[in-house]
């Protein structure tokens, strides 16, 4: 990696020295120099086990059916409504 630095600064201190006049050298050569830092690539950091590794561990996963717990929506015929009315009327007070 040394070695490949080396060879772009040499690379870019030749092309800053031919193309530019020597007062803009550092300035020139500091953009340059930013420019090529943006394209190295970071290794990339895993935050699992690697994924290639067919025994590596992993949480199970269980099958859950999206329609297990289904019930009919259908129309049906209406019941009586007061019927219905005194199932969810609340019980009466005991001092009443």
């Amino acid at each position: 990696m040394p070695a490949q630095n080396l060879a772009r600064l040499a690379a870019v201190g030749w092309a800053a020295g031919t193309l530019m006049p020597r007062r803009f050298n550092i300035p020139f050569l500091l953009v340059v120099l930013l420019f090529l830092a943006g394209c190295n690539t970071v290794p990339s950091v895993s935050a699992g086990p690697d994924p290639s590794d067919p025994g590596a561990r992993t949480s199970r996963v269980d099958y859950r059916s999206t329609i297990g717990s289904y019930t009919s929506q259908r129309p049906v015929a209406p019941a009586a409504w007061k019927k219905q009315n005194e199932q969810v009327t609340p019980a009466p007070k005991s001092g009443e």
